[in-house]
């Protein structure tokens, strides 16, 4: 009966992985600021981390609970039991802009699904899918006079802008424990996706004006790195305090690039658009290249198992090293720190439920790699979330984990948007002995 569920479970899950891949094909945000580089980048942190204000680099096991933590892959190498996690993802947000009308928009999607087995006492590997980043925006400026300044002169331009797509990762990852007190780990991940752009200018008011497009559209692959350690001193058979690194090396992604400029008109009465009309520009590369940028992480965390888990990150990013298809995309460095953590009032309790749940509470700084209209946008965020346990069969836990990022990116000065946005999170987590023969079943 055991192995007939065990099937049923894979099942699921490889069905999910193969909806995620095609959901990401589309995009799963809506915010002007995902126009830059290549995307609004994901957090590489799972959902039980997230709660804690993405902490994750000096994380392993939490309160004798295994989970997956791709952020680190030294991680891995204190996995006890089979580890599977799978979540979903929602956005709400709000973008507002001086003297305009609010506008909200909501997007869900698979956020993961992750696999961890333990290969010995001391390493075990982990693989997965989780998004590397979402691109989604549609919006239009509009220039008074033509343009020109003189108030003579009634036209209006328009420029609009979209975007649409996402860029995906497949990892595979390995982390060993050396010695009693160091681990160490690395993931090779495969990313791949589609990213396409369109900004037009339009006149509206001028009848029989013609209209230019510019459309760009990379379809990308390739694979990118991570390696990281962590060094664990005890102070207790409870108490441990943990330093960890963990790196993305600045890889070479592949892919096919497409530049094209192009005229059409509109109907004034209808408002449809027309044919193109000629092309301009129709620029094709179909070996180009995406350099991706160095990011550094360093963490420390301290915790009394049973009891709370306390900890800090510390991420640099070089950003603006990004260039596609040779062309700098002008981004900054980017500076993030996430701190948080989660208490537990008393793990083994029988009597009370909630006091075997896992509260999580933490907060996020980001100064983001965008410097838009001379000024830098910045993040900052609020998070918060719960762990619930289910008990299951002998040597088999369950938790239930929600959390929720409550956070504001953007300002309205220099005639910016600020964006108010709350990311909800749920995801399963299984802990189990998989792979092991059994006498009976």
């Amino acid at each position: 009966m055991i192995k007939h569920i065990r099937f049923v479970i894979i099942l699921f899950l490889f069905t999910a992985t193969a909806l995620g891949v095609k959901a990401q094909s589309t995009a799963t945000t809506s915010s002007p600021y995902s126009r830059y580089g290549i995307g609004s980048i994901s957090p590489t942190v799972l959902p039980q981390n997230a709660a804690m204000g993405g902490i994750g680099v000096a994380t392993n096991r939490i309160n004798g609970f295994f989970s997956i933590n791709p952020l680190n892959p030294a991680s891995y190498s204190s996995m006890g039991l089979t580890v599977i996690d799978i979540g979903v993802y929602g956005n709400f947000n709000t973008l507002e802009k001086t003297g305009a009308a609010s506008q909200k928009n909501s997007n869900f999607r698979l956020s993961h699904i992750a696999f961890g087995i333990p290969v010995s006492s001391r390493s075990a590997f982990s693989f997965g899918l989780m998004p590397y980043s979402e691109l989604g925006y549609n919006y239009r400026q509009v220039t008074p006079n033509f343009g020109s300044g003189l108030p003579a002169d009634t036209n209006a331009v328009n420029y609009l802008y979209s975007g649409d797509g996402g860029l995906s990762k497949f990892y595979l990852g390995y982390g060993i424990r050396i010695g009693k007190h160091l681990s160490v780990g690395a993931n090779a991940s495969y990313i791949f996706g589609n990213l396409k752009e369109t900004q037009s200018t339009e006149v509206p008011s001028l009848g029989g004006v013609l209209n230019s497009r510019i459309e760009e559209s990379n379809s990308i692959t390739g694979l990118n790195y991570d390696f990281g350690a962590q060094y664990t001193v005890d102070f207790s058979a409870r108490k441990h305090l943990t330093f960890g690194y963990s790196a993305s090396a600045n890889t070479k992604l592949n892919t096919s690039n497409s530049y094209i400029v192009s005229s059409y008109f509109r109907d004034a009465s209808t408002g449809n658009e027309g044919v193109a009309t000629d092309t301009l520009v129709n620029n094709q590369q179909p070996s180009a290249k995406i350099q991706l940028p160095m990011i550094n992480r360093f963490g420390i965390s301290f915790q009394n198992e049973g009891k709370f888990l306390v900890g800090a990150d510390y991420t640099m990013s070089n950003w603006s090293k990004l260039a596609v298809a040779g062309v700098n995309k002008g981004l900054r460095d980017s500076k993030t720190i996430n701190v948080g953590g989660q208490f537990t009032p008393n793990v083994n309790s029988l009597s009370s439920y909630w006091a075997a749940v896992d509260y999580r509470l933490g907060a996020v700084y980001d100064q983001t790699y965008l410097y838009v209209n001379n000024t830098n946008i910045k993040r900052y965020a609020a998070t918060f979330g719960l762990g619930l346990p289910l008990r299951g069969a002998t040597n088999s836990f369950y938790k239930i984990n929600i959390g929720a990022e409550v956070g504001r990116r953007g300002t309205l000065v220099n005639g910016l948007v600020k964006e108010n946005y709350v990311n909800v999170h749920l995801s399963f987590t299984l802990n189990d002995k998989w792979f092991q023969k059994y006498k009976f079943d």
